[in-house]
This record gives structure tokens, C-alpha cells and sequence, in this order.
């Protein structure tokens, strides 16, 4: 079993203390600002497709979001929305649970957001491919 190191007010209070992976923090707080900033790009294509698809029926909604230039950049936007989503969660879940329980909900919470990213994206392309 992993022994788990408790870290003191004294090992955050040394600067040359070690504790934690760089890599994985260095990576998580890119992605984390690299899909916010992307989040704010594609909310002017979000705009247009809540404005264009308000009071319409159906079909129109199945036009445009059937229309390649829509669904494809709106089923990326979904990706990238719940990977922002799960790295926001890892942000909360690190501030309060650790060990076990921590791996337990981080786990579930990957699997939460692949699961809304498969089933958006398949709901999308199918629109977009199949009508």
C-alpha cells in the first residue's frame, strides 16, 4: 500500500521543498487556461446558435445543427468543455479529499465527463452526418 506524506506547514513554508509531480501541475494549469481561453473563442459560435435556434421548431434546429460548419466546431467546443469541466473538478476535489476517497471521486468524475463528451458528441455528429 502507498504511504502517503502529510505535508506540513513547515514543508510549504520551504521554498525547496519537493512535494507534489511538476509535470502533472505544469500540465494541468496549461490545460486549464488553454481550454478556458478556447471556451471564450467559441462562445461567439455558442451565441449565434442560441440566437438563430430560439422560437424555432425542430427541424430548423436539426438544420442548422446538421449544417458541418456548426455541429463539427460545436462538438469540439463540447470536448473541450468537459475537459475544463473535469480540471475544474480535480481543482475542488484536491481542496477536499485526499488518498483513497480523492482517487475514488477523481475517477468518477473522468468518467462523468467522458460519458457527457460521448454522448454530446455522438448526439451531435449524428445531426451532422445522418440528419
Amino acid at each position: 500500500m502507498m504511504r502517503e506524506t502529510v505535508i506540513t506547514r513547515d514543508m510549504v513554508a520551504n521554498p525547496k521543498t519537493k512535494y507534489g509531480n511538476a509535470k502533472a501541475s505544469t500540465r494541468h494549469f496549461i490545460t486549464q487556461r488553454l481550454t478556458g481561453a478556447i471556451n471564450i473563442a467559441f462562445l461567439i459560435l455558442l451565441l449565434f446558435v442560441v440566437v438563430r435556434l430560439a422560437g424555432q421548431d425542430r427541424p430548423d434546429m436539426v438544420a442548422v445543427i446538421g449544417n458541418g460548419w456548426i455541429g463539427v466546431p460545436l462538438a469540439a467546443l463540447l470536448v473541450i468543455v468537459t475537459v475544463h469541466m473535469r480540471n475544474g473538478m480535480r481543482d475542488t476535489l484536491e481542496d477536499y479529499l485526499s488518498g483513497s476517497v480523492y482517487r475514488l471521486f477523481m475517477m468518477l468524475n473522468t468518467l462523468f465527463c467522458i460519458a457527457i463528451a460521448v454522448a454530446g458528441v455522438a448526439a451531435i455528429l449524428k445531426l451532422v452526418f445522418w440528419g
